[in-house]
């Protein structure tokens, strides 16, 4: 090159597009998504999405049609159901990469962490040994794999001054997920990192946390919540979960555990909500399962399929009468008719209906 010749500045080829012939511009590419975003929103074609997306894999089975990768899902039922048993079963699972009889699993073997703010560390030895009772002591104990990693409060951690206790809770939450560096969590329960979840107000930000946490670390979490006390006649609804609209909006997916009133070891499992595939386990065709402990591990064990309305207590013309009674009472102590209906757990215009009689 001639030294007198002066260097001319080399420009990006703007005009050309992000990608041509397989190749990108990663300039205009860059110009190209700055200019999609705007303040809270990401603004593409609808096609562009659709191309975006090509790249990212189908969410797989973790628990058959309940629960999927990259899911917030929630389990909620009643106390006492079973609902950290089947939790802890799902963990063991995936922790090993072998599916629950009667359910898909597509997953991979890898790390679960289970936060379980239920069980001291010897209800959760009970559930998973033998006890010897002429040694008055818990034998045969049985293994979990490596990448099952439980977690329970450390009764002599100090939160730091001017920091709540729920926000200290869930940065100790998030600190844990970037250590540990697995994506399946299991939240057992709610109830521990937000206590008043039936209340919209309160469940808004909870649920804003956990998508965050999700999306930033590509998580899949299991979320397991109560129910008020229901009506054991009635199918299991979006509305008997606690804070149930707040929360079920936020969620991608929902089940439930039933009661059966044919047995009191047969639970039936019901699904509320989802996004990754159709609704398969409605009220026609519930999973029906048993709870058991034939060894050193407390389990759900897959029976058959069947409909809600086989496990549901019959209304006897007593029960009837006794409701009738009851909403009549606390009338006169003035409880206002939802109130009652709250409190009874019965539909408003069943109450409404009593009243008039």
């Amino acid at each position: 090159m001639n030294a007198a010749t002066p260097l001319k500045p080399v420009f990006p080829d703007l005009s050309a597009p992000a990608i041509r012939d397989g190749v990108k511009n990663p300039v205009k590419a860059e110009i190209e998504k700055q200019a999609e975003k705007k303040g809270l929103f990401m603004v593409r074609t609808a096609n562009k999405w659709i191309e975006s997306a090509k790249n990212t894999p189908i969410p797989k089975m973790l628990f058959g049609e309940f629960w999927h990768e990259n899911e917030l899902c929630i389990l909620f039922a009643d106390t006492n159901l079973g609902k950290s048993i089947l939790a802890v079963q799902i963990g063991d699972s995936i922790s090993k990469g072998k599916g629950i009889t009667g359910f898909k699993f597509e997953g991979q073997k890898q790390k679960v962490i289970y936060f379980d703010f239920e069980l001291s560390a010897k209800q959760f030895e009970a559930r998973y040994s033998i006890k010897d009772e002429q040694q008055k002591k818990f034998v045969n104990h049985y293994t979990f794999d490596s990448n099952f990693i439980r977690v329970e409060i450390n009764p002599d951690a100090e939160i730091p001054q001017q920091r709540s206790f729920e926000d200290y809770l869930n940065f100790s939450l998030e600190k844990t997920i970037k250590e540990t560096g697995a994506q399946i969590l299991i939240i057992d329960n709610l109830t521990y990192l937000k206590s008043e979840t039936e209340r919209a107000k309160d469940a808004l930000p909870l649920m804003k946390h956990l998508k965050a946490l999700k999306s930033k670390y590509r998580l899949s979490i299991l979320a397991l919540a109560h129910t008020p006390k229901r009506d054991l006649s009635k199918p299991i609804t979006r509305n008997d979960l606690q804070g149930s609209k707040m929360l079920i909006n936020f969620v991608d997916s929902c089940f439930s555990i039933g009661e059966s009133h044919t047995d009191k070891y047969l639970r039936y499992l019901k699904q509320i909500k989802a996004r990754n595939t159709e609704i398969i386990y409605d009220t026609e065709n519930v999973a029906v399962c048993q709870i058991g402990k034939p060894t050193n591990f407390l389990s759900f064990d897959f029976l058959t399929f069947g409909t809600e309305r086989e496990h549901l207590r019959n209304l006897t013309e007593k029960d009837r009468e006794s409701n009738i009674e009851k909403v009549k009472d606390l009338a006169k102590k003035n409880y206002t008719q939802r109130a009652i209906a709250k409190e009874l757990n019965i539909s408003l215009g069943a109450v409404n209906k009593y009243l008039k009689m």
